[in-house]
């Protein structure tokens, strides 16, 4: 292409002179005829020092012989060549140059010199290569991570996950960070979409995630917000944000299994040690009920003897009889001194669910071993009672004792009739109604209300049952305002209600 003829020659040869870029031109076999002062800079040789010598004094032996062959073959095609080439400066010292060599083509068509620049990157690709070991090493420590990481743009896609959260993937069968982030939501309610717009971080919280047939799972869940600056070309003069959400999950569902079982195991000692303690009062006070009887006959005998006495000469007989029964009565008042308190307990808005959810799990061992399948009903949405967790879960585990003996107890011949167990919860108005239905012999109309009596056994004394079960049972139901019946038109075993009134303002 010709010069345009307003645009003085001289012009092209002062650009070429004070261009920033190393600029060379040598002949046909690369033997440097021109250098610019830019070439001078990078490259630590003087103009003079290199004119006549061949471009090869740069190289440096670490660049493979392939480049120079591909190199070559463009040139050689007339065609312009851009690649990356370690040279060697004067000092010895290597830099990495960003060379463009272009043939310059004569009017006949043949390759007459070559046109080269290039710049020093060395600090561009240490730059790069800083950047790419950083990102190399997050993704390795986050790959590493035992828990579960996900990145989500503004539009709530994943741009960034590790391997734990692959694994979830496999495991919980859905896109895992929806289904602990609308968890995290339904926990926290406002509070999440507050944290989401302040952008501040929600530390580790507990979340359960359930699936249909198979046992609930629990990650210890945190989410945190930050921003990037975008890096297009758009936002150089205005610079722009893009959001992110970091979320990290670790899976803590054999943390919580072992908290349960040691919180169900305390709860079971707790129980066992409330049931002694109970059963002892019950006990004694049965025993100071059944004594008082013959004491006050005997009261009622000697008042009678004294109203009859003639003064003849039955004093004696008289203080007997008074000692006797000043003795029976420090007997009567040592035995009521040695019932045991009732222990005092915090009471509280109880989710019944929650209580019978414990109670057939510290059950369980029990209803496996007597064959018996539990059908448990809870109601979906139920309203808080006040009361003492427990006393309630130390009945009903005596309920449902009660009737995996019941269902023991049938004959050999009905060894075939299947052992059931039903539990359910319904809401009233005013109440909270829980049913406990079993197939046992059932209980016949006529004791329907003498099976709450102290030391009334249908089993017998001696087979060691006291009968206190269910008179303890209605103790619980009546020191919390409740009811407590046995259904007489239950004809396939026994039907047992329990009615507990609604804590205040229907806590849920």
């Amino acid at each position: 292409m010709s010069a345009p003829s307003n645009l003085p020659p001289q012009v092209f040869r002062q650009a070429v002179e004070q261009a920033a870029l190393a600029i060379s031109i040598t002949d046909e076999q690369a033997n440097i005829l021109y250098a610019n002062p830019a070439f001078e800079r990078v490259t630590g040789y003087r103009a003079e020092e290199v004119v006549g010598r061949n471009q090869s004094l740069l190289s440096y032996k670490v660049t493979p012989d392939l480049v120079y062959e591909t190199l070559w073959a463009q040139l050689r095609r007339q065609r312009a060549w851009n690649g990356m080439l370690v040279n060697r400066r004067s000092d010895g010292g290597r830099y990495l140059a960003d060379l463009t060599i272009t043939p310059v083509v004569d009017a006949a068509g043949k390759t007459s010199h070559y046109l080269g620049m290039h710049r020093d990157v060395t600090e561009v690709h240490h730059l790069e290569r800083q950047v790419q070991n950083q990102k190399a090493m997050i993704e390795s420590v986050v790959d590493a991570a035992q828990v579960a990481i996900c990145l989500l743009d503004e539009r709530d896609h994943v741009v960034l996950d590790n391997q734990e959260y692959k694994k979830l993937i496999g495991d919980l069968g859905r896109e895992p960070v929806a289904l602990l982030l609308t968890r995290l939501r339904e926990q926290m309610g406002a509070e999440f979409d507050a944290a989401r717009a302040s952008r501040r971080a929600i530390r580790q919280r507990a979340v359960k995630v359930e699936r249909h047939g198979q046992p609930a799972r629990w990650f210890a869940c945190a989410v945190s917000w930050f921003d990037e600056q975008d890096a297009s070309a758009d936002a150089f003069y205005e610079p722009t944000k893009r959001h992110y959400l970091l979320l990290t999950a670790q899976d803590i569902s054999e943390l919580k299994r072992q908290q349960e079982a040691i919180r169900l195991n305390s709860l079971s000692a707790l129980l066992a040690e409330q049931e002694r303690i109970q059963s002892l009062r019950e006990t004694l006070a049965g025993a100071v009920f059944q004594l008082e009887g013959p004491l006050n006959t005997l009261t009622a005998a000697v008042r009678l003897l004294e109203r009859r006495r003639e003064g003849n000469g039955e004093e004696a007989f008289d203080v007997a009889i008074e000692t006797a029964l000043r003795d029976s009565r420090a007997a009567l008042d040592t035995l009521s001194a040695c019932i045991p308190d009732q222990r005092a307990e915090a009471i509280q808005p109880l989710n019944l669910n929650e209580v019978l959810r414990d109670v057939l799990k510290m059950s369980t061992a029990a209803l496996l071993a007597a064959g018996v399948v539990v059908e448990w009903r809870p109601a979906q949405e139920l309203p808080a009672v006040h009361g003492g967790a427990t006393q309630l879960a130390a009945m009903f585990r005596q309920l449902l004792a009660n009737a995996i003996e019941a269902m023991n107890e049938r004959r050999a011949g009905d060894q075939g009739h299947e052992r059931v167990v039903r539990l359910i919860t319904l809401p009233h108005a005013d109440h909270v109604e829980v049913i406990l239905e079993d197939t046992g012999p059932g209980i016949p109309t006529e004791w329907r209300y003498k099976v709450f009596e102290p030391f009334f056994t249908t089993k017998g004394a001696e087979r060691g049952h006291l009968g206190l079960g269910l008179s303890m049972a209605q103790d619980t139901v009546a020191r919390h305002g409740g009811l407590i019946d046995l259904d007489s038109d239950y004809r396939e075993g026994c039907r047992v209600r329990v009615q507990l009134p609604l804590a205040a303002g229907g806590v849920k």
